[in-house]
């Protein structure tokens, strides 16, 4: 990251820029640094301003305690104000509920778009599955258990139990202990793990929320609720992509509702 900037309270934010035209601050979800969206600002950047970060607690910027969901929102607002006081926001996953949430608060954004915000309304059990991992992360993270705490993440987006002992071989698994504490702060911006309806309505601005048409049907649906949740909502299905969307295919799709 080539640039850095102060959040409200004090915690420094390192992000990159690139491309021209209007702002789009790209939001990463659980796991994941500005880097993980990276391809995307590069495919938009013949379009747009694409901005990425990485949020508090992992990559190249700071953390202080202790975390709050408005602390999170604090930070996009000193992000919009470091590229201009004008820009639009694009979530993935858990970072699109932070994007709805920001919004909703009132945070100056022109536009705002989501990818599969993983809402378990229509997930068999979802609130008790969110529950559970809620209380099952806390206690591993409390007694330092980060190792514990990835695999239960990994669990709860149904990799198994093969695919997670692999994983712990892996080169990258002492990344991702490093940044697992910011696990907690996922689970805090999505709440009870169900749509905020009543906060969304809130949300005064053109929202685009996109679903990958091969993912889960409980995860289209939702993705299909907060368009219907917000104001000024359009739903849009990539035929053919997952959970893990191709930026090739999102970035077009992205780039004309951000520039129109």
């Amino acid at each position: 990251m080539e640039k850095k900037t102060v959040s409200r309270d004090g915690t420094s934010l390192a992000y990159d820029v690139t491309g021209q035209g209007p702002a789009v601050i790209l939001v990463s979800g659980a796991m994941s640094t500005g880097g993980t969206v990276a391809p995307l600002a590069h495919r938009l950047s013949g379009h747009c301003t694409a901005v990425v970060y990485d949020r508090r607690g992992r990559g190249e910027s700071g953390d202080t305690a202790p975390y709050a969901v408005e602390r999170e929102v604090e930070d996009l607002a000193a992000l919009i104000e470091a590229v201009g006081g004008d820009a639009a926001l694009f979530g993935v996953s858990s970072g699109g509920a932070l994007v709805l949430r920001a919004a909703a608060s009132g945070v100056p954004v022109r536009r705002v778009a989501v990818y599969e915000v993983p809402y378990a309304d229509h997930l068999a059990g979802g609130a008790e599955q969110h529950a559970r991992y809620t209380e099952d992360l806390r206690e591993a993270l409390g007694e330092g258990r980060r190792g514990e705490a990835v695999e239960l993440f990994l669990r709860l987006t149904g990799l198994g139990e093969e695919m997670i002992r692999g994983a712990r071989q892996s080169p990258m698994w002492a990344g991702m202990e490093t940044v697992a504490p910011s696990l907690a702060y996922d689970n805090a911006v999505m709440g009870d793990g169900l749509l905020p309806r009543e906060l969304v309505a809130a949300i005064d601005v053109p929202v685009l929320s996109v679903g990958g048409g091969a993912s889960p049907q409980w995860m289209l649906r939702a993705a299909r609720d907060i368009a219907e949740a917000v104001p000024r909502g359009t739903y849009r299905e990539l035929a053919g992509q997952t959970h893990m969307v191709e930026p090739e295919v999102l970035g077009p799709v992205l780039a004309d509702f951000v520039t129109g």
